[in-house]
C-alpha cells in the first residue's frame, strides 16, 4: 500500500482495536508508516489522565512494531526515528527501557553528526522536554544547531520549542537573556500566526523566564489572546491568566470575553480553571456579574466535589468585591453545609480569609466562630506563613467588631485583646490624594476656618475616618478638637476609584463594611465618592456640593 493511501485509512479510524486490525493485514510497512501508526495510537489512547488501556502495550501487533524500532534503529530514517520516539514518549513507556534507549541514543547521534532538519530538531527537542531528567546539554545542543540557521526564519513551533527548552536551561543556572532578547523581537512579529496553544505556552514561558521588560510582546500576546479564549483548554487559559496576574495586564476586551465563555462553559470547566478565573476577577477588581453569577450556581451545585483551597477561591471574591448575587441564599446555605462537614480539613489561613469575606457582605459565621477566636486555633494561624501578621489580626479583629456590633446574640468566645490591632491596614483605607485635597478645600471655603473639621482620625474602634465634623445639640459645628457638648459626630467617607470595583460604583468589601460600622457607632456616614465630584470645576462648586450633601437640612 502506497503511504499516501496507508495514512487516509489510519486517520479514518477511531480505536486500537480497529488500527491493530488494519496493520495486521498489511505485509510490508515502511518505517515512516510504522512511526505514524505509533502516533495514531498515541492520540487515541492517551488523554490528560495518561494511557487510557495499559493492556494496549502488550498487543502484539503493537510489540511487533516496537520490535522494528528497537532492532532497526540505525537503518530509520529521521522522521521515523523521531516521530516514533514522540509517539512512544507521550504512551510512557519506560525511558530506561532498551527500546527507548536505542531510540535516544540514536537520536543523539545524528544530532551531533549535524543530520537532523529544522523539523526533526523540533520533534526531538519536545520528545526530550516531557521525559524528565534528560541532559541539559542535549538539550542546548539542539539549540546551537536551530541558530545555526536566521532565527528570523523560525517557525512559530520552533520559537515555541526553544522557550520551553530555554525554561529547563534556566533552572539549571544558564544564562540566555541575550537568546531570549532576539527570541522575544521575532516572536513579536510572528504573534497574529500563533495558534491558542502556542500562545499559552509562550506567555507562560515568558512568566517563568521573568520577562518584565518585554512589555511589547506581552501586550501583544495578551490583545490576540482575546480572540482565541473560546478555544483555549482548562489548562492553556490557566497560563494566559497567570501571565495577565504576573505582568499586571488588564483589558476590557479580554473580560469580555471571558464574560461570553465562562458562564456557558463552566459545565465543563475544571475547577482549578473556574478558581483562576475568580482569583483573576478579585486581582484586578473586576466585579463580572456574568461571571460570578454562574459560579455561584456552580458551587451550589458541585460545591461537594471541590478542595477546600477551591471553595475559598470560589468565594472569597464575593467578599473582596462585594457581590451577593441572585442565588446569594442558596449558595450561602450550601457553603454552611460544606463547613459543617469539612471544617477541619481547611488550612487555618484559608479558612480564616474565606469567613471575612463572608462578613464583608452580611453573612455571619456564628457557627465557626468559636473554633476562630479559639486558642488552638490562633496558634495554628501562628504557626503556619504569613503567620500572625498585621493584615491576619486585622482580619481577627474586624470578625471580632462585626459580631461585637452586627450579631449582639453571639454569645460565644471573644478575641483577645493581644489578638486585636489599633488601625485597619488596607491598601483603600488611605483616600485619593487629590480627590482628598479638593474635599478640603471645599470644606474650608464652606466652614470658613480649618479648625472646624479634622482629617485621617483615628477612632477607639480600629477604623480611621477620612474627615470628621462635630456638632452641638443644635446643629452647629464645633471645633475639631472640642470634646463637650459633641452631640453629632459626621464622618465624611471620601471615596477614590480606589475604594471601588474596577469601572464601576460598587464599593468594595472592606469600605463597605467601614461604613456600616462607623454608622452602628453612631456616627452619620456621608459618601463624597469620586464620580460625583469629580465633574466639578471650581471651589464654590464643590463647597455648594459639600454644603447639599453634609447640611442638607440648611441647604437653600
Amino acid at each position: 500500500m502506497n503511504e499516501q493511501l496507508f495514512f487516509k485509512k489510519l486517520n479514518s479510524l477511531c480505536t486500537s482495536k480497529e488500527i491493530f486490525y488494519f496493520l495486521s493485514s498489511l505485509e510490508v510497512m515502511s518505517d515512516t508508516m510504522a512511526s505514524g501508526a505509533l502516533q495514531k495510537i498515541s492520540e487515541v489512547e492517551v488523554d490528560d489522565n495518561g494511557l487510557k488501556n495499559p493492556g494496549l502495550l502488550e498487543n502484539e501487533v503493537f510489540r511487533a512494531l516496537c520490535f522494528q524500532f528497537e532492532f532497526e534503529s540505525s537503518k530509520l530514517s529521521n522522521t521515523g526515528l523521531l516521530n516514533a520516539l514522540q509517539a512512544l514518549v507521550k504512551l510512557r513507556i519506560d525511558p530506561q527501557s532498551t527500546l527507548m534507549t536505542s531510540l535516544l541514543l540514536e537520536s543523539e547521534e545524528r544530532l551531533g553528526r549535524g543530520q537532523l532538519t529544522a523539523e526533526n530538531l523540533c520533534a526531538l527537542g519536545e520528545s526530550l522536554l516531557e521525559l524528565e531528567g534528560r541532559s541539559c546539554a542535549t538539550l542546548e545542543q539542539i539549540v546551537n544547531h536551530m541558530q545555526e540557521r536566521n532565527i528570523k526564519s523560525w517557525s512559530p513551533r520552533e520559537i515555541v520549542m526553544v522557550y520551553k527548552i530555554l525554561q529547563v536551561t534556566v533552572r539549571e543556572g544558564k544564562q540566555c537573556q541575550s537568546l531570549l532578547n532576539k527570541l522575544n523581537s521575532v516572536t513579536l512579529c510572528a504573534v497574529s500566526q500563533l495558534s491558542p496553544n502556542f500562545l499559552s505556552v509562550i506567555l507562560n514561558s515568558l512568566v517563568v523566564l521573568h520577562q518584565t521588560r518585554a512589555v511589547l510582546l506581552v501586550t501583544a500576546l495578551c490583545k490576540h489572546s482575546v480572540k482565541h479564549v473560546p478555544y483555549f483548554t482548562d489548562h492553556e487559559l490557566v497560563n494566559v491568566l497567570e501571565a495577565f496576574l504576573y505582568f499586571g495586564q488588564k483589558m476590557q476586551t479580554f473580560t469580555e470575553a471571558l464574560e461570553r465563555h465562562v458562564p456557558k462553559s463552566i459545565r465543563t470547566m475544571h475547577p482549578q480553571t473556574v478558581s483562576k478565573v475568580m482569583q483573576y476577577c478579585c486581582k484586578k477588581m473586576i466585579l463580572s456579574k456574568p461571571i460570578f453569577d454562574a459560579v455561584a450556581e456552580s458551587f451550589i451545585s458541585s460545591a461537594d466535589s471541590l478542595t477546600t483551597d477551591q471553595i475559598a477561591a470560589y468565594i472569597i471574591p464575593f467578599g473582596t468585591l462585594n457581590y451577593l448575587p441572585p442565588s446569594a441564599s442558596s449558595l450561602f446555605r450550601k457553603l454552611e453545609t460544606v463547613l459543617h462537614t469539612r471544617l477541619r480539613h481547611f488550612q487555618p489561613h484559608a479558612l480564616l480569609n474565606l469567613l471575612h469575606s463572608c462578613v464583608l457582605i452580611q453573612r455571619y459565621p456564628i457557627n465557626f466562630l468559636p473554633k476562630i477566636f479559639s486558642p488552638y486555633f490562633l496558634q495554628k494561624l501562628q504557626a503556619q506563613p504569613p503567620g500572625l501578621n498585621r493584615v491576619v489580626m486585622s482580619q481577627l479583629t474586624q470578625l471580632f467588631l462585626t459580631v461585637t456590633l452586627e450579631c449582639p446574640f453571639y454569645e460565644g468566645p471573644k478575641l483577645l485583646s493581644k489578638y486585636q490591632v489599633k488601625a485597619f491596614p488596607t491598601p483603600q483605607s488611605s483616600p485619593d490624594v487629590h480627590l482628598f485635597k479638593r474635599v478640603k478645600t471645599g470644606l474650608l471655603y464652606l466652614l470658613k476656618k480649618r479648625i472646624y473639621f479634622a482629617s485621617e482620625v483615628s477612632t477607639p474602634y480600629f477604623y480611621v475616618v477620612d474627615i470628621e465634623i462635630k456638632l452641638d445639640e443644635e446643629g452647629f459645628v464645633l471645633p475639631a478638637a472640642q470634646l463637650e457638648e459633641v452631640h453629632r459626630r459626621i464622618a465624611l467617607c471620601v471615596d477614590g476609584q480606589n475604594r471601588f470595583c474596577a469601572h464601576s460604583h460598587n464599593l468594595l468589601g472592606e469600605e463597605a463594611i467601614k461604613q456600616r460600622h462607623l454608622q452602628l457607632l453612631g456616627y452619620e456616614v456621608v459618601q463624597i465618592p469620586f464620580f460625583e465630584i469629580e465633574s466639578l470645576q471650581n471651589t464654590r462648586k464643590i463647597a455648594d456640593y459639600l454644603h447639599k450633601k453634609i447640611f442638607p437640612c440648611t441647604y437653600g
